[in-house]
């Protein structure tokens, strides 16, 4: 392992491609210590932690887009949306391909085409900023978060105007810095900004441990154990192992290339395989539910409290309060809606991108079979079954890292910014990036006749091989 690491800056070009990409995620961690003008950021802080500390409807979509964006919501800096709204319009687009004719013609075209979506996916990411800077904005103004001289007039007429500018500016900055991560330095950038929001809030999870760690806990405290500590040691572990396996676990099916005859010599006939993804959709689905599963406790929570407000005692009053304790963050109704709706989004997004009849139809162009299915209508049904059969446990897998983290915030009483790194979307992330990140360094090692991190000491073959050898 470090004499793959070492071997990274003996070639100069590799080299030259990590440093550039360290270099420009420094550049993106900077932009977070710029506020913008006329937020009071330290009533903001204490706003955000003592939503937190409620685990309020307002605490809860913190924490969930201080994922994605570094935590820069709580302190409100210029790159306070962070990438999301880039990778918003780009599943938007990616959507729309599937519905749209017009889109799948210009996918059909190739680099010209997809140039032209790109730059669509940009115009869409400027006007998300727009708004969903606006819609933060009035938030801040509502919650009494903006500084007094701001507050009214012309003065807040600028602040708006700057604000929205501000914001804008820092989504758009950031995409191009991953564009320029993807054309100069290693890996995919807009991926490697996120999983660097997510790592960042790492030594904060690791502080609030150390700190209210005590080696003689007792159930009367908030202070967490030598067992606590341990747990939450080993279920990282093992929760981040098995999503590596479920990242890259592959269902194979037996693809049979058919034989051409010219002249005196034979060609094709080879046996290879068609990799399916166990996990094809992704992260996509906790992403949907998680996002949707925010307005169902937001809402109830809202109307128990509008409902003791007004003095009712009646059914609707009691409706209410078993709506807001029974869709709190770690109920049991909570959980179970969240989890149907991972299931349903798993299998919505695999029928998006996955398309049983375009894969049979390119084998049959391609003269591969899969043996004992006719080509046409019969492999696409058997292709379809697969990956109804590995979608559903794929979901399930998703399911489990999507519960973990509010489970364990709930029954531990711990931060969920602390129990997110024991799944959830930002582990996933992290997970997949990762992988990508190490195979790509491992292709330009070997490509150099240079020994990677999953190859052999001569660079030749894998340290760890199949029961088949």
């Amino acid at each position: 392992m470090l004499q793959a690491f070492l071997n990274i800056f003996r070639i100069p070009d590799l080299r030259n491609r990590v440093l550039f990409t360290l270099g420009m995620i420094a550049i993106y961690r900077i932009g977070f210590w710029i506020p913008l003008v006329g937020v009071d950021q330290s009533a903001l802080v204490e706003a955000a932690k003592s939503a937190a500390r409620e685990e309020t409807g307002f605490g809860r979509l913190l924490q969930f887009a201080s994922i994605f964006s570094g935590g820069s919501l709580q302190q409100s800096t210029i790159f306070g949306l962070g990438i999301m709204p880039y990778i918003t319009a780009s599943i938007i687009f990616q959507l729309l391909q599937t519905v749209v004719p017009s889109l799948q013609e210009l996918k059909k075209e190739g680099a010209s085409g997809q140039q032209k979506i790109t730059e669509w996916t940009r115009y869409a990411t400027v006007g998300l900023c727009f708004v969903q800077g606006a819609m933060w904005l009035g938030f801040l103004r509502t919650q009494g978060l903006i500084a007094p001289e701001f507050a009214t007039g012309t003065s807040l007429v600028i602040f708006y105007i700057a604000g929205i500018a501000a914001l804008t500016a820092g989504s758009v900055f950031l995409m191009w810095l991953g564009e320029q991560i993807d054309k100069y330095g290693i890996g995919n950038g807009v991926s490697l900004i996120l999983t660097a929001g997510i790592l960042s809030q790492l030594p904060q999870a690791i502080s609030w441990v150390a700190e209210n760690f005590s080696a003689s806990q007792t159930q009367d405290t908030a202070q967490i154990g030598i067992l606590g500590v341990f747990f939450l040691t080993a279920a990282f572990l093992f929760v981040t192992a098995g999503a590596i396996l479920i990242t890259v676990a592959q269902r194979r099916i037996p693809i049979q290339a058919a034989k051409q005859t010219r002249g005196r010599k034979v060609f094709g006939g080879q046996r290879h395989y068609l990799p399916l993804r166990i996990n094809h959709a992704g992260v996509m689905p906790i992403i949907f539910a998680s996002s949707l599963m925010i307005f169902p406790s937001t809402i109830f929570g809202w109307m128990a409290t509008r409902a003791g407000q007004s003095g009712d005692v009646g059914w609707w009053a009691s409706t209410c309060n078993w709506l807001a304790d029974n869709f709190q963050i770690g109920a049991y109704p909570y959980l179970v809606l969240e989890v149907l709706m991972i299931y349903f989004f798993s299998y919505f997004w695999t029928t998006v991108q996955f398309s049983p009849e375009e894969m049979s139809k390119q084998l049959r162009d391609n003269g591969s079979f899969i043996p004992g299915l006719r080509p046409g209508p019969r492999t696409a049904e058997y292709l379809e079954t697969v990956m109804e059969r590995i979608t559903f446990v794929g979901a399930g897998f998703l399911s489990v890292i999507a519960v973990i983290p509010t489970m364990v915030a709930d029954k531990m009483n711990i931060p969920f910014f602390v129990s997110s790194f024991l799944g959830g979307t930002g582990l996933l992330i992290v997970v997949s990036v990762g992988l990508d990140l190490i195979q790509r360094i491992e292709a330009n090692l070997l490509m150099r006749n240079y020994s990677g991190f999953l190859s052999g000491q001569d660079g030749r073959g894998p340290r760890i091989r199949s029961s088949r050898g």
